[in-house]
Formats: C-alpha cells, structure tokens, sequence
C-alpha cells in the first residue's frame, strides 16, 4: 500500500514548482486588467439588469392584457 503523506508531499512539491516556472503579471498589468474587469462587470450587470425590467414590465403588460 502507498503511503498517503508521500504522495500528498509529492504533489505540493511539484506544484511549488511549476508555480515557480509561471509568469506572473506586473503590477500595472494586473491593475489594467482588473480595471478591464470591473469595466466589463458593470457593462454586463447594467445589460442583464435591463433585459430583466424590460422583461418584467412585458411580461405585466401582457397579463394586464388577458385579465
């Protein structure tokens, strides 16, 4: 039977080291992209927020309708 705690220790050790190869982004690329992310978050909340009103009130307007 393998042991458990060897194997755990292997795979940590292997991925502190492919960790060490990856290329991490700047400090300006990284508050570029979370600036790009924000800016994007809000566009999308805005859009889904009203698709949402829009289909809501038409939804209204049509049950107002049928009674």
């Amino acid at each position: 039977m393998k042991n458990p705690f060897r194997s755990i220790r292997r795979f940590y050790s292997e991925t502190a080291t492919e960790l060490r190869k990856a290329s991490w982004p700047s400090m300006v690329e990284l508050r570029d992209s979370t600036i790009v992310v924000l800016i994007a978050v809000a566009i999308l909340g805005t859009y889904i927020a009203l698709v949402d009103f829009s289909l809501m009130n038409g939804v209204e307007l049509l049950s107002s309708w049928v009674r």
